[in-house]
């Protein structure tokens, strides 16, 4: 069964999500050409750990790293070795979650290292603007479907394909709770959203067919034709009116 939270495990869902944001705003200045992948997944745990928190991924189902850090057609997973070095007009997707007082949030980013050409850009933009105006859209008594559908929809009117072999999540005490969230669906089909359940909604989007293949690291996703993708999240609180974003 999935149950709304309190308000107690959504003050606490809230502190972790405070760590995750002050995690996004300081890697604005690593974000850069010839940083290491390593050195934003080692400021990933130094702020879990300065900061009474846990990072959720690390060592969650054998993940080697605190941060995801996916370069180019890696869409998600990407895992930040040393050697993975940031490069000029890369696009770098940076996943990263925290536990605090046995609660989660987890929140994703799609940054363009330097300069980038205008498919970059778009791609970019677009799968920031599916995350936001379907945080806005959701309403309580909505359908799963309702919501994919509604990303699925704006994605491809804007000429880019949605991941459909991922998606988001229920997010509690555990970093992956029920309900599913895809980005894509039948509209008035799914599990209903109701007042306080706590979701990631996180659009996966690429700009080529939306076929993805699993490397032999057994975590990094990649696209299949080796197109670019985005990637966007945060932990929301479904309400009545404005929804509540945890980790900003």
């Amino acid at each position: 069964m999935i149950l709304p939270k309190t308000e107690d495990d959504i003050r606490k869902m809230k502190k972790a999500g405070k760590i995750v944001a002050e995690f996004f705003e300081k890697i604005e200045t690593l974000i850069k050409p010839g940083v290491s992948a390593k050195k934003i997944d080692e400021l990933g745990f130094e702020i879990a750990k300065k900061r009474g928190g846990v990072p959720s991924f690390y060592k969650y189902k054998g993940y080697p790293a605190s941060v995801c850090v996916s370069v180019d057609q890696e869409v998600i997973h990407g895992i930040p070795y040393h050697d993975k070095i940031l490069e000029e007009g890369s696009i770098v997707s940076v996943d990263y979650g925290v536990s605090y007082d046995g609660f989660h949030a987890d929140a994703a980013k799609t940054y363009i290292v330097g300069n980038g050409d205008s498919l970059k850009k778009k791609l970019v933009e677009i799968c920031e603007r599916a995350l936001y105006d379907s945080i806005k859209f959701l309403k309580p008594g909505m359908k799963t479907g309702d919501l994919g559908y509604f990303i699925y929809t704006f994605v491809r009117k804007n000429g880019f394909s949605v991941i459909r072999d991922f998606c988001g999540h229920g997010i509690g005490k555990q970093i992956h709770e029920d309900p599913p969230i895809p980005n894509y669906g039948e509209q008035g089909k799914g599990i209903t959203l109701m007042q306080n359940m706590t979701i990631c909604i996180e659009p996966m989007i690429c700009a080529g067919s939306g076929d993805v293949i699993i490397q032999k690291d057994n975590w990094t996703v990649i696209t299949a034709d080796g197109s670019l993708s985005a990637h966007f999240e945060h932990t929301i609180r479904i309400r009545d009116g404005e929804n509540e974003i945890l980790t900003i």
